[in-house]
């Protein structure tokens, strides 16, 4: 065979086997089951607000991207469709209540909409940031009430 032939069918292999490494181990990787996760950090949630609220400088803040448990008493429930939330109200801002934002994943709506709302409770989730008013939880369980 020419040099140029073999040339080609080696880089050939060497593509299709970057394109199959990259599908497998990068784009197609299983997601984090938020729920049964250990949590990364567990804190107040007066705790975690204040840590992005104090340091508007969000790098500074080991939460974010985490999965973090917290416990305080919430102050109302949100529910929009099939999408609930539960908010901690620490501040008020100039464009309303400031605190923390947790997303429920829907198996725990009818949990949710019976909670006693002077009471503390258990959420763990995944911190996604900080957006200058509320930190926000994401796929949240609540673990206990």
């Amino acid at each position: 065979m020419k040099n140029w032939i073999k040339i080609l069918l080696v880089g050939a292999v060497i593509g299709i086997g970057s394109i199959v490494y990259i599908w497998f181990f990068v784009y197609n990787k299983p997601h984090k089951n938020i729920e049964k996760s250990t949590p990364d950090y567990i804190i107040t949630a007066n705790e975690c607000y204040n840590q992005y609220a104090e340091n508007q400088n969000t790098e500074l803040v080991v939460y974010t991207g985490k999965v973090l448990q917290i416990t305080g008493t919430p102050t109302s429930v949100e529910n929009t469709d099939s999408l609930t939330v539960i908010t901690f109200v620490f501040n008020e801002g100039v464009f309303g209540d400031e605190g923390i934002r947790c997303t429920l994943l829907s198996s725990y709506n009818e949990i949710a909409e019976n909670l006693n709302l002077s009471e503390f409770i258990t959420i763990k989730g995944y911190c996604s940031g900080y957006n200058d008013t509320d930190v926000i939880l994401e796929q949240c369980s609540i673990i206990n009430n």
